[in-house]
């Protein structure tokens, strides 16, 4: 299955909402621009859609403003992740403030460690 590139505007507008931290590093996830705090990826684009993890009651007051479940591919949500609805993504304030609420979720989680990285099976 090809994956389609992110629109430029969407783009755009994740730049711009990134939350201005320094626990924020930027990567890339699945070639997609994506957002990680403390080892944890808190939100990031996936073809025509922004996804943001937050917690439980602020993942039920977005599915409620029209976010749904991310799901990379049908039928494999990933659990925590919603994706943001147009109307917010279009709104600069909005989209801010629920990436800042991603943020705040990810840094109540426990850090994640850097993983031992185990021999490929061409070395071995």
């Amino acid at each position: 299955m090809a994956w389609r590139k992110s629109p430029p505007a969407l783009i755009a507008a994740f730049d711009a909402a990134l939350p201005d931290d320094p626990h924020v590093e930027r990567r890339k996830m699945f070639g997609y621009p994506a957002a990680f705090a403390h080892g944890h990826l808190f939100t990031g684009l996936h073809q025509e859609n922004l996804m943001v993890r937050l917690g439980d009651a602020q993942r039920a007051a977005l599915v409620k403003n029209g976010g749904r479940p991310f799901e990379p591919m049908p039928g494999r949500a990933m659990r925590e992740y919603v994706v943001v609805p147009d109307t917010i993504v279009e709104d600069k304030r909005a989209l801010a403030m629920w990436l800042k609420r991603g943020l705040a979720y990810v840094g109540t989680l426990p850090p994640k460690t850097a993983r031992r990285k185990t021999p490929s099976r061409k070395a071995m």
